[in-house]
Parts: C-alpha cells; structure tokens; sequence
C-alpha cells in the first residue's frame, strides 16, 4: 500500500494547500471582476451568480479580493519563511557545527529574538521601518528565524559525533564537504517539517499585521484589510467577515496539516508502527 494511503495529514493538507496555491496562481484567470470595481447599489450582499462570495463594504467582488488576496498572503508567508530558514539554518549549523564562543555568540541572539513574541516584535519593526510588502517580509523573518536556529543547532549536535560524520572527516573532507554532503542532508527533515508549519503561522501573522493597520496598505487585496473591514458589520452584515476568516482558516488547517503528515513521513519511528 502506498504510504500516503496511511497517512491522511499528508494527504488531506496537500490536497488543500495545493488548492489554495493554485487558486493564488491563476487567480487573474478565475475571477469576473477587477479587484477593485464598485458597485454601491449591492454593497454587503451575499452570494448570487454574478458574485460568487457576495460584496463587501464597497460593493467590490468577495470572491475576486480573496483569490487575489491569496497571491499577497502566500508570497509574504513564502518568502518570509524562506528567508527565515536559510538565516536560521545556516547561522545553527555553523553554531552547532563550530561551537565554543560562535555558538555561544549566536546562540545568545537568537535568545533575544526568541524573548519576543513573534507578532509583538513583527509590529515594532514595522512600526519604526513603516508599512509595505518588502518590510512586511522583512520584519516577519526577523520575527522567525531565530526558530529555525535552534532546530538546526540541535539536528548538527546530534550528527556531528555520529559514525559516518567522524569516517567522512577522517577521510580528510572538507569542512564546507562535511557540513554540506553528510550533515545537511540528515538535518533537512526537522527544519523541512518546521518550515511547512511556519507558512501557517506566517499566513495568520501576515494576515494580523494588516488587520492592525501594520502590514501591506490599501489598496492591496490583503486577507487583513478585508476582515479588518468585515469586522465592523459583525452584527448587521457577518457574511464578508466570515467568508475571509473561512478562507484564513482554510489555508492554515492546509499548511498544519501537511506539516503534520510530513513530519510523520520523514520521522522512521512512525513508519516502524505502520
């Protein structure tokens, strides 16, 4: 049996985060209505066959801002993680790998940036370097990186006295030969894992900052201005609110859940069980 039939986190997230890439991906191609085209008359309506997910406050397509939308949210939690990953692992491998005062140096640092909460520290940055996308990714990898540090650090210490680490340095490799060759590769799995549950938690963090007025400014399709907006129209009008928080919600549980299934797959002592 196929090894994906057993694991349905696996699964189930790909499925999803898949879907919600691809509707990123080709969302000028799945939308009827310019982004932002106003039609005053159905402002807050819901869903009909000319628009889909019904109207927000300004009577402009749900359906097309949440498609669109997708695009930012998912190429700031990308870019973001993976500017994050490769500053986070790179500086554990060296800390792990070198020791002494270098992983002492490092390490302190990213117990700095581990002393503040994630969003916290997100919205100080942006507060000093002010809004856009640029710095969006930017204060959001300050925020995270310090993460992947650790998890690296701790895959090097465990490798780096392991047999086949000590035969390849006692065959006069390299050090860049060791690091790259023989401990990276088994070191991948736990940063892999933990990167695919971070675009969740980017897409939530991405999502708040523009909530809070911190993120991406209008008139940008962003997840946050719009449930920013849908907020205020709890009470008389819940659907836009609802359809974009869906949409947050949906995203998140995809990325989770392959997170999940990943780590499940890549982790031998699972697969032992099955």
């Amino acid at each position: 049996m196929p090894r994906w039939r057993t694991n349905p986190s696996l699964l189930v997230g790909g499925i999803i985060s898949v879907t919600v890439i691809c509707v990123a991906v080709f969302a000028p191609w799945l939308t009827r209505w310019p982004v932002d085209q106003m039609d005053m008359g159905h402002r807050l309506a819901g869903p009909t066959t000319g628009h889909w997910l019904g109207t927000d406050n300004f009577g402009r397509d749900l359906w097309t801002r949440i498609a669109l939308g997708a695009r930012i949210s998912l190429a700031t939690s990308i870019c973001s993680i993976a500017l994050a990953v490769i500053i986070g692992s790179t500086a554990g491998i060296i800390a792990g790998y070198v020791g002494g005062w270098t992983d002492l140096l490092l390490m302190r640092v990213a117990d700095i940036f581990l002393g503040f909460p994630a969003l916290l520290l997100a919205l100080a940055l942006l507060a000093v370097m002010g809004p856009g996308w640029e710095n969006t990714v930017l204060a959001l990898t300050a925020s995270f990186w310090a993460e992947y540090a650790r998890v690296a650090r701790s895959a090097v210490l465990a490798l780096r006295q392991a047999e086949f680490v000590i035969a390849t340095r006692a065959i006069g490799a390299t050090h860049a030969h060791v690091l790259l060759r023989a401990i990276l590769p088994n070191a991948a799995g736990p940063i892999i894992v933990l990167a695919t549950l971070g675009l969740g938690t980017a897409v939530v963090a991405e999502s708040g900052l523009s909530f809070l007025g911190f993120g991406i400014p209008p008139p940008a399709p962003t997840w946050g201005w719009s449930l920013a907006y849908g907020t205020r129209y709890l009470r008389s009008d819940p659907w836009m609110a609802s359809v974009v928080g869906l949409a947050i919600m949906v995203t998140v549980l995809g990325f989770n859940l392959l997170g999940d299934g990943l780590r499940d797959w890549l982790d031998p002592r699972v697969q032992s069980r099955r």
